[in-house]
């Protein structure tokens, strides 16, 4: 069983598209969803979801007012100002300012602070026409999602064994922060999606030094490369001397656009050039794991 993890330095480059279409493409093969801070490959998959779960990714400090003796050592300690002294003299804990750091728990003298569970989200495991597909949701504004996305990619690689399927497809989240080490770990083959603007050179050599890092072999494939030939080859020519290969080149088609609209993955959507060229990648792509 092998993972393939698709990711960009920046949003908005086609990943969830290209992850659609390998969804399609692929026999034998579990597809996850690790972008959980905004998740949108269920709109192109469809899913029926089987399994729903809760996400506790943090916790925050809870006073008892019965406990309580007032002296206020907790609001001394609290680098985030997030406990209050109300006007009748209790002290509450504001939900959103506080961190979770735990240092009111451990100096409160009366035991009155209790550090309780945070439901940050859900994950889901679901069926598709295209396979089993697990993904999940971020509250609002909460955080620990690289937390969240190794839940995703556990439940998917289980799912994966347990069947004995061929690979388990990634659709990754943009950047290089913590979701993004989260989704490379353990990885067989990181595909990333660039596109040629100069935030997309700027941010692929970013990600990809990341991949690097992190020891997992990469691959780069340019979207919509013929809006800015030159650009194209600057991305081309960075990648050649860095020894990091393009597996694909997709021009602008119009029916990429059409077919998220329309809710259909692109290959089964459209014959145009954008999806040959995906298919022609895809081929290049299995040749890594051969």
């Amino acid at each position: 069983m092998k993972q393939l993890v698709i990711i960009s330095g920046k949003g908005g480059t086609g990943k969830t598209i290209i992850s659609a279409s390998f969804a399609v493409l692929a026999k034998n093969k579990v597809m996850a969803d690790s972008d959980v801070d905004a998740a949108n490959l269920h709109i192109l998959l469809h899913p029926e979801i089987q399994e729903k779960h809760q996400f506790s990714g943090g916790k925050t400090a809870r006073i008892n007012p019965e406990l309580c003796s007032g002296c206020g050592e907790c609001t001394k300690v609290c680098r985030f100002d997030a406990i209050k002294e109300t006007q009748e003299g209790e002290f509450i804990v504001d939900p959103i300012s506080c961190e979770g750091c735990s240092i009111c728990f451990h100096v409160c003298p009366a035991n009155a602070v209790a550090m309780t569970e945070n439901l940050s989200g859900e994950w889901f495991v679901s069926r598709t026409k295209y396979g089993p597909f697990v993904h999940a949701k971020l509250g609002i504004a909460e955080e620990n999602s690289g937390k969240l996305v190794s839940e995703v990619r556990k439940k998917a690689k289980e799912i994966a064994e347990k069947n004995s399927f061929d690979f388990v497809i990634i659709d990754g989240p943009p950047g290089i922060g913590c979701p993004v080490i989260a989704s490379l770990s353990g990885t067989d083959l990181s595909l990333v999606i660039t596109e040629p603007t100069l935030s997309g050179i700027h941010d692929m050599e970013r990600v990809i030094k990341v991949a690097q890092h992190f020891r997992v072999k990469t691959a780069c494939c340019i979207n919509k490369y013929d809006i800015n030939l030159r650009n194209s080859f600057r991305l081309e020519s960075w990648c050649s001397k860095n020894s990091i290969p393009v597996v694909g080149k997709i021009p602008f088609d119009e029916k990429v656009t059409q077919s998220m609209v329309d809710g259909v993955p692109l290959i089964e959507y459209s014959e145009d050039s954008a999806s040959k060229e995906i298919k022609i990648m895809w081929n290049r792509i299995l040749a890594f794991f051969q």
